[in-house]
């Protein structure tokens, strides 16, 4: 199982998020914004981050360039927005995949597309747990 750092400012949302990847037998770090969650990496390191990109704080694009920086191999992310029918919205997850987001999902998105995205970048012993079980974890954010 993996250890993922979700970086949602959205307490609903973050909660639904935890749920969803605890169910799937992941190990999950949050914080409420882009400063908490650098920090939080930067103490305790993760497999995943997921991070929201429209935050205070420091911004997920933000979060993209400094974990960019860090010496550590690169770690896996996912950037996500809400908004998606916004022209801001669009370009930010644009702009997210060009910073070195390894998947980008609009909010709202279904467990199954998250647990797919996270299967794709994540090796397999790192989702042990995940694989082989079924998608029907709380509802989606």
């Amino acid at each position: 199982m993996a250890r993922i750092l979700l970086i949602e400012d959205d307490p609903t949302i973050r909660a639904v998020l935890r749920l969803t990847l605890a169910h799937f037998g992941h190990t999950v770090i949050e914080a409420r914004n882009g400063k908490e969650g650098l920090g939080l990496f930067r103490q305790a390191g993760a497999d995943l981050v997921i991070t929201d990109i429209i935050m205070p704080d420091k911004d997920g694009l933000e979060v993209l360039k400094e974990l960019r920086k860090q010496p550590i191999s690169p770690v896996k992310i996912i950037a996500i927005s809400g908004g998606g029918v916004t022209q801001e919205a669009a370009d930010s997850l644009r702009m997210a995949k060009l910073l070195g987001a390894a998947k980008t999902l609009t909010k709202p998105f279904s467990n199954e597309v998250l647990i797919a995205a996270i299967n794709e970048l994540l090796p397999v012993a790192a989702r042990k747990g995940a694989v082989g079980q079924s998608p029907t974890a709380p509802n989606s954010p």
